[in-house]
């Protein structure tokens, strides 16, 4: 058997392997920025697979598919959420402005699972913080892993 024969069965076994990403069962919610987010996503997925289809690159192919596959489902069942305007207690799309006991500050936006970036400022609003905050309004607290932050602004 030849080398090139054995790349390409090896090729075809890790492509067999690949396997569907994890669709969340959470309620996909979405910010207008998010939902534009993942359109954008869908067009550079298919200008990519056209590519990678030209090319023949088998491996390209199978990975752009399924993951056009997931964001198309994600589009699919997608819900949009405009922030509420002028709401007085904590709700999705919000940005809550938070202080611990310690005086440590913090702010975070609640938005989306797939729109969801901590390192930029955004938490989705499954995450532990999110649903603690949820309903609540400035002055009131919320516990998080055994620390407690309270509410000072909201926008």
């Amino acid at each position: 058997m030849s080398r090139a024969f054995t790349r390409e069965e090896t090729n075809e076994n890790a492509i067999a392997e690949l396997g569907e990403r994890p669709v969340s069962a959470h309620r996909n919610l979405g910010t207008p920025g998010g939902l534009a987010a993942i359109d954008n996503e869908i067009a550079t997925l298919r200008s990519d697979l056209k590519a990678a289809e030209g090319e023949g690159d088998k491996t390209r192919i199978a990975v752009l598919a399924r993951d056009l596959r997931y964001w198309l489902s994600r589009r699919e069942t997608a819900e949009l959420v405009p922030p509420e305007k002028g709401s007085e207690i904590v709700r999705f799309g919000m940005t809550v402005s938070l202080e611990d006991e310690d005086g440590k500050q913090a702010r975070w936006r609640i938005v989306g699972e797939d729109e969801a970036d901590p390192s930029k400022g955004s938490i989705s609003h499954v995450s532990p913080m999110a649903r603690a905050l949820f309903g609540k309004g400035i002055g009131e607290a919320a516990v998080v892993n055994g620390r407690e932050w309270e509410i000072v602004g909201l926008e």
